[in-house]
């Protein structure tokens, strides 16, 4: 029988961990002095997919954590993890492009706040869709070979796709809200920088708040 309120505080603490982790590796290729073993992990550029890919490392930590403490209290283990895993990008892209969308037909200003409330939404969103399926009576339908492949299928595009990005517009550098057709590892970080010595006089500078205006284009 599942234990349903010990599963819905680690999903929970799962939403606290990707948020904070995945916040962290927004930062880690640029401190790292842009190591590129570092790129696999962390953003690389201000697209889209690079902040979706934050967010997945963390969140596949946490599953492999998670499975020692609570395999013993829930069904469909690997299933609900890699729905979760592959529900909060799916989530979070929706969510950002029907802002931007709104945002540019309106002529508002974009919102910090309301970004961060985004990926708070896309995060807990799926976890509560693991939370649900770990609830849930054993999937008889969900074949082993379908979730290891979900999972291979999530491992390899956010393993690769830094490093080989297709040339579409989830994969593009969006700085400042522009798309700037550039893909990957970038040639030149000194817009992109979001710390600097105090000798230092690039574009960018001492936070990230390099942007000039608020809106969306």
């Amino acid at each position: 029988m599942p234990n349903k309120t010990k599963l819905l505080f680690w999903e929970l603490g799962c939403v606290l961990w990707i948020c904070f982790a995945g916040s962290s590796l927004h930062f880690a290729f640029e401190l790292s002095d842009y190591w590129t073993p570092m790129a696999f992990i962390a953003a690389v550029n201000e697209s889209v997919w690079e902040h979706l890919k934050i967010y997945f490392w963390p969140g596949l930590l946490y599953t492999l954590v998670q499975y020692t403490y609570t395999r013993g209290q829930a069904n469909n283990y690997w299933l609900g993890k890699v729905v979760a895993l592959g529900t909060t990008p799916v989530l979070i892209t929706a969510m950002y492009h029907a802002y931007i969308a709104f945002v540019t037909s309106t002529g508002a200003q974009t919102s910090v706040g309301a970004i961060l409330m985004i990926m708070l939404l896309g995060v807990l969103g799926g976890q509560l869709c693991s939370w649900r399926i770990l609830c849930s009576p054993p999937a008889v339908w969900a074949s082993p070979r379908y979730v290891v492949t979900g999972y291979a299928a999530l491992v390899t595009m956010f393993s690769l796709f830094t490093f080989f990005p297709p040339k579409l517009f989830l994969f593009e550098n969006y700085l400042c809200y522009q798309y700037t057709n550039e893909y990957g590892i970038l040639d030149d970080y000194k817009p992109y920088r979001m710390f600097r010595k105090p000798d230092e006089a690039e574009q960018g500078g001492n936070s990230i708040w390099y942007c000039q205006t608020g809106k969306a284009s």
